[in-house]
């Protein structure tokens, strides 16, 4: 099959002039031409997708060029867009290339390059649908590359956000002695924790994404299931930059006295300002605290000498095969007792075998948190003993 038959174009333009004249000159190729008379319109036309190219005006009322680029990356990633202007910024060829266009050129484009940029445009979203079909093959996943594609996904996802459980249990007396929130999304691309941090970090969204997660989480608080029980909220180290947390009127503010703020250690909190009045206040508030991931993120005592922990979690990468390994047992020994001098309370996380649980009782830990005794979900999972 030759590479351009039947390709599929859009065209996109409030001028029926203009619009009439390129869908004319396109199908002289022996393409298939669709056309809109706005973005609005254009997007009705994405449901009669898929398109090979789209040719797309940047100035239109209503819903300009840009914004539909933007509509465009949420749902593909990968067709070609081609931006036409016959007044050029160099805001919106920034703007532009952010979101994805393939080529930003000026009116009036001549037939001849208009054909062959959609010609060009063709090979490679052949070839960038060959790279994806190969990194499918292996497993790879799509880690949204384009600005348009991020913010579209990004926000969509803040849309469908869930929190899922899982029980802190106190093993001895074989009692729930909390629930982590957990942060889970609905959207196909961003089902991944990972993703969606990562997302608001590229996207400087932190806060939008931890105000919606400890929404949820209150929403969930006044739960007779959980009555007096602990809460777990994990927050970014930026978080605590947000005055909204440390408001009589945040979400979470009700319930403070149940909440265990978790920070990790894997990111860096000298970007916090004025840490140590904020960290009174929180505790003024009601509010405990724990470093998260013990283990893999900054190595000293940056974390404790600044946040002075109620609670440290040990991260899943020391508990796992812990019965097997010396080192580990060793390490987690020694940190227990120190602790326990500290009265630091230690919650080991990650736990799948009951060959690890038992090492971590010997070792001196029982609170513990893991697959083996329940699975975050939606509600409060009652934990196999």
């Amino acid at each position: 099959m030759s590479t351009y038959e039947g390709v599929r174009v859009l065209v996109v333009d409030d001028d029926p002039y203009v619009l009439r004249a390129t869908e004319s000159v396109l199908k002289r190729q022996g393409w298939t031409v669709e056309t809109a008379r706005d973005g609005l319109d254009a997007r009705k036309q994405l449901l009669n997708g898929p398109f090979d190219v789209i040719v797309s005006d940047v100035n239109m009322p209503g819903c300009g060029g840009l914004e539909f680029l933007r509509s465009v990356r949420e749902r593909d990633l990968d067709v070609p867009v081609i931006l036409m202007t016959g007044t050029p910024a160099v805001d919106s060829s920034i703007r532009a290339i952010e979101y994805g266009a393939f080529r930003y050129l000026i009116k009036p484009v001549p037939n001849d390059k208009l054909v062959e940029g959609i010609r060009h445009a063709v090979r490679l979203h052949k070839l960038a649908r060959l790279k994806r079909e190969a990194l499918e093959l292996h497993g790879g996943a799509d880690r949204l590359g384009e600005r348009a594609a991020l913010e579209g996904r990004f926000t969509n996802s803040l849309d469908r956000i869930w929190v899922a459980f899982q029980p802190v249990v106190a093993w001895r007396a074989r009692h729930v002695f909390g629930y982590e929130a957990l942060l889970r999304s609905d959207e196909p691309l961003m089902k991944n924790p990972a993703d969606m941090l990562d997302a608001a970090e590229r996207l400087a969204r932190i806060r939008d994404l931890g105000r919606v997660v400890r929404a949820k989480v209150a929403a969930m608080a006044g739960d007779p299931a959980v009555a007096g029980t602990l809460l777990f909220v994990n927050l970014h180290s930026s978080d605590l930059n947000d005055n909204q947390l440390y408001s009589a009127d945040s979400p979470l503010s009700e319930f403070a006295s149940r909440v265990v703020l978790e920070i990790t250690e894997r990111e860096s909190l000298y970007g916090v300002e004025d840490m140590p009045a904020r960290l009174v206040k929180l505790r003024a508030m009601g509010f405990r605290l724990a470093v998260d991931d013990l283990g893999v993120g900054y190595a000293g005592l940056t974390s404790f000498t600044l946040l002075e922990p109620e609670i440290v979690k040990l991260d899943m990468s020391l508990v796992r095969g812990v019965d097997m390994d010396s080192k580990r047992q060793s390490i987690i020994r020694s940190i227990k007792v120190l602790c326990d001098e500290l009265n630091i309370l230690v919650v080991a996380e990650g736990i799948e075998t009951a060959g690890e649980r038992d090492m971590l009782v010997e070792l001196g830990c029982d609170l513990l948190q893991g697959y083996l005794f329940a699975k975050p979900e939606r509600g409060f999972p009652v934990p196999i003993w």
